[in-house]
């Protein structure tokens, strides 16, 4: 009820815009550019953790974008969906972009650019190599409960929505859950967050049928440390069958890299299964066209400055 009465209350009255507060206005033209303005780029959280998927983001968290995001997210600025859903579905088209260009090395420039431009279409797009999957990290209950809403996944609706009105055939597919209650994430640090989530998701019962033959994006509205991307790749690679498979070692960051170091180990067998890497290919073994990929709104600004594409 108290979701249906905001949502109609934001439609009709909107307060005043989420990223700067100009009134009369969801989002304007200023935050509308500074969230949905620059080209969604790969990023990279420092340090970078093992078995992160590759993920995309359109903005960096800061300012205008930061209030907008919260003030859907804890204040219930429902109205601001579709535009953080537009800026989420750039995300989504870049990470599958990135994902043509690297199938197309060796082309000539303007055929690559036609076959990255298809990729919503029929012929080497999204519809022959199969639908885009959106799976959206889920929310512990008791935060749904107190917001009123549970805002990833309706950020992720907004995506779906604007991915099909540009010709892709994409859905929500919410196949993953939390199977144990998690602490707040806001007052943790990395190693914690880390610690705090490990072994956290699950895959609901009939969701390796959902997402079967699909080409499967983890969306999230922001990325800092990466954990949560981590642990939801996690919980699907589980699913495809595959973890620590087709390698003979995989890097786990020490402890201490949690806290800024750079120092690693070759760990051993039960190490390796818990830290696979995503390895391209992988899961389209056991039923996923492709592999696992990432979007989000937004990500902590110096993970776009140490961007290495």
């Amino acid at each position: 009820m108290r979701g249906w009465w905001q949502d109609l209350t934001d439609l009709v009255l909107p307060a005043e815009c989420g990223g700067c507060g100009t009134p009369r206005t969801v989002l304007c033209d200023g935050c509308r550019a500074a969230l949905n303005g620059a080209v969604p780029r790969r990023v990279r959280p420092v340090p970078e953790p093992p078995g992160l998927p590759a993920v995309y983001a359109a903005a960096p968290y800061a300012d205008e974008v930061r209030a907008a995001l919260l003030a859907h997210k804890e204040r219930g600025a429902l109205a601001l969906a579709g535009a953080l859903g537009a800026a989420l579905a750039g995300a989504v088209r870049a990470g599958l972009q990135e994902g043509l260009r690297d199938g197309s090395a060796g082309l000539r420039d303007g055929r690559t650019a036609r076959i990255v431009a298809s990729w919503s279409g029929t012929a080497g797009g999204a519809g022959a190599s199969g639908p885009v999957l959106l799976v959206p990290v889920p929310s512990a209950p008791w935060a749904v409960r107190a917001r009123g809403h549970d805002p990833v996944r309706r950020i992720a609706l907004a995506a779906a929505a604007e991915l099909r009105r540009a010709g892709a055939s994409a859905r929500v597919v919410p196949v993953l859950r939390q199977r144990r209650a998690v602490a707040d994430q806001s007052g943790l640090n990395a190693r914690q967050r880390f610690a705090n989530l490990a072994g956290a998701l699950e895959m609901t019962a009939g969701g390796a049928r959902l997402l079967a033959g699909g080409r499967v994006v983890l969306v999230d509205d922001l990325v800092t440390t990466g954990a949560t991307l981590v642990e939801a790749a996690r919980a699907v690679r589980e699913f495809a069958g595959a973890e620590g498979a087709g390698e003979a070692t995989t890097t786990v960051y020490r402890r201490a890299a949690w806290e800024g170091r750079e120092e690693r180990k070759t760990g051993p067998a039960e190490e390796r299964a818990k830290w696979a890497r995503n390895t391209p290919g992988m899961a389209e073994v056991n039923g996923l066209a492709g592999p696992v990929r990432a979007a989000v709104v937004a990500a902590a600004p110096d993970s776009f400055e140490t961007n290495r594409n």
